[in-house]
């Protein structure tokens, strides 16, 4: 971990883009999926996840489902279902719909908007299955009015075609509409171009692995994606009067992630620097993902000595963090001038876990420095816009000769005679 001055520090993170050899491997899986639709799906899923599946048993069943529900304890369907409602009523909030405005001249201009009709989501298998990335990558898309909602997730390794239940009981209270046990590479190309088993959806959203990650960037253009989802990462703006022991929580919190996850402190205080640095270390020894979250911290970890909170914003904006804690005397006395982040939370009681499970705001985050010009997932990412443009005789014949003007400026003709024509002869509304 590097301790010292924030201007001795690099700050920006490599972005990851694979291999040559991985970005070989997803170029022909997806071929192949786009080619041959559920043989090569079925190949693929025998070969990495060693599961022998016919195309009727991709399908997730109604009985599976309920089964699963047997499997979870009440009390964690029972927080599940607290979070799913902060969850939906925060992003109730972010509705909006159509708008037209209509001039004295009969001008009527507009936007409508509209649903995506289909929308894919795909869940990691193994020890990266999150309940809670169900609920926050599915619940923005059921406010936003999607009809068609489909999880994809691996079967279990080893020849067990089972999904984890508490990602089935999740699934089902967030309204998913299909499920499919296929994962990896041919799970995103299935998605993007469908097979015989699995239609074609019109967005792609959700966390992965690596060849995941290239997959959604190899289909991007025939779909649309979510982002491409780097490791977790986590700054912390503290002064003095921060309690070092709430800091090193929340910075093991996203290094216990990933052994790529970055956990950063950003403080004026010597005394709260040499103090988080002892906390890390002893709580990261009792922690059961001690061997993730040691290698991050040595790999990815931080504390940047700054000469003021001024110099700190600085640091903090040039990191734009996906998470960003700020404890200090007066939090909100900073808030406006934090101008990159994708989660800001304020205060020593705004632990950076509320957020992932159960305030509201999405956890599905912007990383790698993106958030300087991308948002957390929200309702509008489910959403087309259409642009509406209605003219009368009145309107077009005052405005007629600026526009040819326009056209006949960038060397197109016709379309200043589009415009020029409709006042040649009688012409109607």
């Amino acid at each position: 971990m590097y301790i010292g001055k924030a201007a001795d520090f690099r700050l920006e993170r490599e972005s990851e883009y694979g291999s040559p050899e991985q970005n070989a491997a997803v170029k022909e899986i997806v071929e192949a999926i786009r080619q041959e639709g559920d043989d090569a799906l079925l190949r693929y899923t025998a070969a990495f996840d060693k599961v022998t599946l016919t195309p009727e048993q991709l399908r997730v069943t109604e009985e599976e489902i309920q089964g699963a529900y047997a499997l979870v304890e009440p009390d964690f369907l029972d927080a599940l279902r607290q979070a799913a409602a902060n969850i939906t009523a925060f992003h109730e909030k972010q509705k909006r719909g159509t708008w037209i405005d209509v001039a004295e001249d009969g001008t009527m201009l507009g936007m409508v908007l509209r649903p995506l009709k289909r929308v894919g989501l795909y869940v990691p298998g193994g020890k990266a299955a999150y309940p809670s990335s169900v609920l926050m990558n599915v619940l923005p898309a059921k406010v936003a009015g999607v009809p068609e909602i489909v999880l994809v997730t691996p079967p279990s390794t080893g020849g067990s075609e089972g999904i984890d239940p508490y990602i089935l009981v999740a699934a089902a209270e967030a309204g998913v509409t299909e499920m499919y046990r296929v994962g990896g590479a041919q799970a995103v190309a299935a998605l993007a171009y469908g097979t015989a088993s699995i239609p074609a959806v019109d967005k792609i959203c959700g966390p992965g692995n690596i060849y995941v990650a290239l997959a959604k960037r190899a289909v991007f253009g025939a779909v649309d994606i979510d982002s491409i989802a780097g490791p977790s990462e986590i700054v912390v703006l503290a002064d003095d009067s921060a309690d070092p022991r709430f800091v090193a929580a929340d910075m093991l919190s996203q290094a216990e992630h990933d052994e790529m996850a970055s956990a950063v402190l950003v403080t004026p205080s010597q005394e709260l620097a040499a103090a988080v640095a002892a906390e890390l270390e002893r709580q990261v020894a009792t922690l059961p993902r001690v061997d993730i979250a040691r290698r991050s911290l040595e790999q990815y970890g931080a504390i940047l000595i700054v000469d003021s909170l001024n110099e700190g914003l600085d640091v903090v904006n040039k990191l734009a963090p996906e998470h960003l804690e700020v404890m200090t005397e007066d939090p909100l006395d900073l808030l406006g001038r934090i101008e990159t982040a994708g989660a800001i939370f304020l205060g020593s009681y705004s632990a950076e876990t509320v957020g992932d499970y159960f305030a509201g705001p999405n956890h599905i985050l912007p990383t790698n420095g993106t958030a300087r010009f991308s948002s957390p997932l929200n309702v509008d990412d489910f959403l087309k816009k259409s642009s509406l443009i209605r003219y009368s005789k009145k309107a077009l014949s005052r405005d007629a000769a600026s526009i040819a003007t326009l056209a006949r400026h960038e060397g197109l003709e016709a379309h200043a005679r589009a415009v020029e024509i409709r006042f040649e002869g009688r012409g109607t509304e």
